[in-house]
């Protein structure tokens, strides 16, 4: 069974996985949201398969839906509200926010100095 039919089954409704099989017979047992993507619609899930598929071409996304640009962009944007996203460029601490201030101007070498032997 893959996750269409699953979502068919659960007709786009939440659902918990409770049990894990593997091919070498392995179980795994608790209590297992099911990933993000396979939380979507049925719909979606094509819409989203599709646009990894055309490696992100919006153009592509017309062609096969046969939409227009803002139509495909707007989908883009309703789905991508719906997941949650890994931070992927923190905000800087430490010896790191240091330099990037001193890089901007914000701080003197001086000031960075201090602080750098402040939180050393």
């Amino acid at each position: 069974m893959d996750w269409q039919e699953l979502t068919d089954l659960t007709q786009g409704q939440p659902f918990v996985v409770e049990r894990v099989l593997t091919g070498s017979g392995i179980a795994i047992e608790g209590q297992f949201e099911p990933p993000q993507l396979a939380q979507l619609g049925v719909d979606d899930q094509v819409f989203v398969a599709a646009f990894v598929r055309s490696h992100g071409s919006i153009k592509e996304m017309e062609r096969i839906f046969g939409v227009s640009y803002p139509t495909v962009k707007s989908r883009l944007n309703r789905i991508a509200e719906q997941l949650d996203f890994v931070e992927t460029d923190p905000e800087p601490t430490g010896a790191a926010d240091v330099v990037d201030r001193l890089r901007r101007g914000e701080i003197s070498a001086q000031e960075a100095l201090a602080e750098l032997e402040e939180s050393g």
